[in-house]
């Protein structure tokens, strides 16, 4: 069967809603087939195994979630500083809002990955790509701190991503606000 790659996205976007809906104890072929109103077997027909499946989630949430070449550019655009580094980190947290199933998906596979060896290893080989990445990224543009503060403010988003997504522990407080915080409290005076 010619494998049709528009296809293979619509499933993996039917994955993702169903982690979000369900969880991942509710994710299976069928279910995705379901939700994609597809024929029973089609998602076997695109992702094999379970691990299949769970790694095109990741992946498909990593191009859901990519970064716009033309934001980034404009963001770089600015000069290195605080500021910038707060306008980078509202940035992220827009892309990773901007769709609340895709967030919540992403946070299944990280509760998923606690359960679940092959798991753990997806998303540990998905998380340290995207960590060095945004370490080498801060160098580039020459924003300040360095991997140590870069590892807190993973820390930091996850938790605020998760408040904001769930239930919030203080809902009047904006997230630029948080973030505004975050930047100040956790980044190395200048």
């Amino acid at each position: 069967m010619a494998r049709n790659e528009e296809r293979r996205a619509r499933l993996a976007d039917a994955a993702i809603g169903v982690l979000a809906d369900e969880g991942a104890r509710g994710l299976t072929h069928r279910a995705v087939d379901r939700r994609a109103e597809e024929p029973a077997g089609t998602t076997s027909n695109y992702f094999r195994s379970r691990g299949d499946l769970l790694a095109g989630v990741v992946a498909r949430i990593g191009e859901r979630i990519a970064p716009d070449p033309a934001a980034v550019a404009r963001l770089r655009s600015a000069p290195p500083g605080r500021a910038s580094y707060a306008a980078h980190l509202r940035y992220v947290v827009a892309r990773m809002t901007a769709s609340r199933e895709v967030a919540l998906a992403w946070f299944e596979m990280r509760l998923e990955a606690a359960r679940r060896p092959e798991v753990a290893a997806l998303m540990r080989e998905t998380l340290v790509a995207g960590f060095e990445a945004d370490v080498a990224y801060n160098a580039s543009a020459g924003l300040p701190g360095g991997p140590a503060e870069i590892a807190l403010f993973h820390y930091a988003l996850d938790g605020l991503l998760l408040d904001r997504l769930t239930v919030s522990v203080d809902p009047a407080t904006s997230t630029d606000a948080v973030v505004d915080a975050l930047v100040e409290g956790l980044l190395p005076d200048a």
